[in-house]
C-alpha cells in the first residue's frame, strides 16, 4: 500500500471512530432527552442545569399553544467549559414558557463540526405535543398571532405558568394563546415537563433545520 493510500485510510478510520465515540455520548442523551426539543425557566425546570454552550436551531410549520410567559434570563455553562469564553460562561437569553404546545413538522439540528444532528417529528398528521415547554432563544423569527396579550408585565407576576416567572423588575409579557407560522428559532436550552414525538428520527446530515 502507498503512503497516500495509507494517509487515507487513516484519516477514514479516525473520522468513523470520532463519530462512534460521538454518536455513543450523544445519542442516548438525546433519546432520553428526544422529549427535550425546544427550552428552559428560571424557577422550574429551567436554570436547574448548565448549559453545553452549543447553540441549536429548532424550526416547525407552525406552533399552537395556550398559556404563553416571556421574560429575560442569562444561561450559564458549567464550570471549567471551554465554551462562551468571551462571554464569561454566560448567555443572555429571552425565555418563552408555554403551558400547552403544538408543533407541525418540528426540526431540531445542532452543529458538531463535521456534521448535523438533526432531529424531526411531527410531520404527519399528528404534531408533537408538549407540556410546560420552555425554551431559551437569542432569536426568533415567524408570523404571530396573540390573544388577551399583556405587555411590559413585571416578569416576578406572570402567571399562565404555575410556578414559572421571571425576575422581579424585569420586562415581562404573557399571552392567552399564541400561533407561530414559520417558525425559527435559535435556542440555547430547552424543557419540557412531557413531550410526544410522534414519527420520531434522529440522525446525520450534511445541513441542518
Amino acid at each position: 500500500m502507498s503512503s497516500t493510500q495509507s494517509a487515507s485510510s487513516a484519516v477514514r478510520t479516525q473520522g468513523r471512530v470520532r463519530l462512534r465515540r460521538f454518536a455513543a455520548l450523544a445519542l442516548p442523551a438525546t433519546l432520553a432527552g428526544g422529549a427535550l426539543v425546544i427550552l428552559t425557566a428560571q424557577g422550574v425546570l429551567a436554570a436547574q442545569f448548565s448549559i453545553s454552550g452549543m447553540p441549536f436551531t429548532v424550526t416547525a410549520d407552525q406552533l399552537t399553544g395556550t398559556g404563553l410567559e416571556q421574560y429575560g434570563a442569562i444561561d450559564n455553562v458549567a464550570d471549567g467549559s471551554p465554551n462562551l469564553a468571551d462571554t464569561n460562561g454566560q448567555e443572555l437569553v429571552f425565555v418563552s414558557a408555554i403551558k400547552q404546545a403544538q408543533l407541525t413538522n418540528l426540526c431540531q439540528s445542532v452543529s458538531i463540526g463535521f456534521a448535523n444532528l438533526v432531529i424531526r417529528a411531527g410531520a404527519g398528521s399528528t404534531p408533537v405535543q408538549a407540556s410546560d415547554l420552555v425554551v431559551d432563544s437569542d432569536s426568533l423569527t415567524g408570523d404571530a398571532n396573540f390573544t388577551n396579550l399583556s405587555v411590559d408585565q413585571d416578569a416576578s407576576t406572570l402567571d399562565e405558568i404555575p410556578g414559572v416567572a421571571g425576575p422581579l423588575g424585569t420586562f415581562g409579557q404573557q399571552a392567552d394563546t399564541v400561533t407561530i407560522k414559520n417558525l425559527r428559532q435559535d435556542n440555547w436550552a430547552t424543557t419540557a415537563s412531557s413531550f410526544t414525538l410522534p414519527g420520531l428520527s434522529i440522525g446525520f446530515s450534511d445541513n441542518g433545520c
